[in-house]
């Protein structure tokens, strides 16, 4: 078993000066943190790999595609491999649980 309190994970993403930690990768599937803060912008280009976001904290749009909707706490989000997508108009600053399948990178 591997288990994770966000707690922990957020300090060791920040220590390390990222947007991104990955914590788990396995054969089918990885999984990160992903924070931005407020009135960031959102560098992510489309990945290979299907993903869902899991919406830890904060306020902010996503835009998949051409569809744009609204996430807070408890959001989750599926977006296709190879689809667009961007974090946007961040109010409150943003942790995301992101699961990739298969692994990222």
């Amino acid at each position: 078993m591997k288990a994770f309190r966000l707690d922990e994970l957020e300090a060791e993403r920040a220590a390390n000066d990222g947007a991104y930690l990955q914590f788990v990768r396995e054969r089918n599937m990885s999984v990160g943190l992903y924070a931005l803060g407020a009135g960031e912008l959102d560098p992510q280009q489309p990945h290979q790999q299907d993903e869902v976001y899991f919406v830890v904290s904060g306020r902010a749009a996503i835009t998949v595609g051409l569809e744009t909707t609204q996430v807070s706490r408890g959001s989750v989000v599926y977006v296709p491999a190879g689809v667009a997508h961007k974090f946007h108009h961040i109010t409150e600053d943003l942790r995301v649980m992101v699961v990739f399948s298969p692994p990222e990178g």
